[in-house]
């Protein structure tokens, strides 16, 4: 759907949760992890392995190489366009909430923004978990209704002659975004573009930025 269209936006009022205080779910999750670690119900390690395996290496990390590759390679770019499933797979990126996936291409006319507004559903493979503020109810709500002003919130300000789509995941069909290639990253290796890749910039919150060197060249 376009920006043109009655939407939402999301994260009003919802700072993004580094440093922050814990919430009271998160305190109640605590609580509950040690009570069950205490009556030897739950391993820690195994819970340690579980975070880490989804924050790492089932995370963002998996996602910013899809961006990559498609950047540097043209045929794999075509074919994740049109079967980001298969091609997504065909790197090993498969697994549950990954199933049935679709990747938007960012443009200098069009940016792509992705929400869940009935609860969470997000591309579990090649995105990790999904952060506090995508799964709270303002980002939900706010991301359909002013795309705009969600995305300023994020610090992005985009110029009114570029259209703003926003796109609802469901339990069925994931999103992921393929952001714009930032200028001065002519060069660089698949590796090394990947690490320019944030979460955020494959949700459409954020842009990817140049590298530093780029930036102070660009500053003159």
């Amino acid at each position: 759907m376009s920006d043109q269209h009655p939407q939402g936006h999301g994260h009003g009022g919802t700072a993004h949760p580094h440093g922050a205080p814990l919430s009271d779910v998160q305190l109640r999750v605590k609580a509950l992890e040690s009570l069950l670690t205490e009556k030897g119900l739950v391993d820690p390690a195994a819970l340690d392995e579980l975070i880490e395996t989804y924050e790492s290496r089932v995370g963002p990390r998996n996602g910013a190489r899809v961006v990559a590759r498609a950047w540097v390679d043209p045929e794999f770019k075509r074919r994740l366009l049109a079967d980001a499933t298969e091609a997504i797979a065909g790197m090993g990126y498969i697994g549950r909430q990954g199933e049935d996936m679709v990747v938007l291409e960012n443009t200098p006319r069009v940016h792509n923004l992705v929400v869940c507004t009935l609860c969470s559903c997000y591309p579990w493979p090649v995105l990790g978990l999904p952060p506090v503020w995508y799964k709270s109810a303002p980002y939900r709500s706010r991301a359909v209704i002013d795309p705009r002003g969600v995305l300023r919130e994020f610090g992005l300000e985009l110029p009114e002659e570029v259209e703003v789509r926003v796109w609802d995941s469901t339990a069925e069909l994931r999103y992921l975004v393929l952001p714009e290639r930032p200028p001065g990253t002519e060069g660089m290796s698949e590796e090394e573009l990947a690490a320019l890749i944030t979460r955020d910039a494959m949700i459409g919150t954020a842009k990817v930025q140049p590298p530093a060197r780029a930036r102070r060249e660009a500053r003159g």
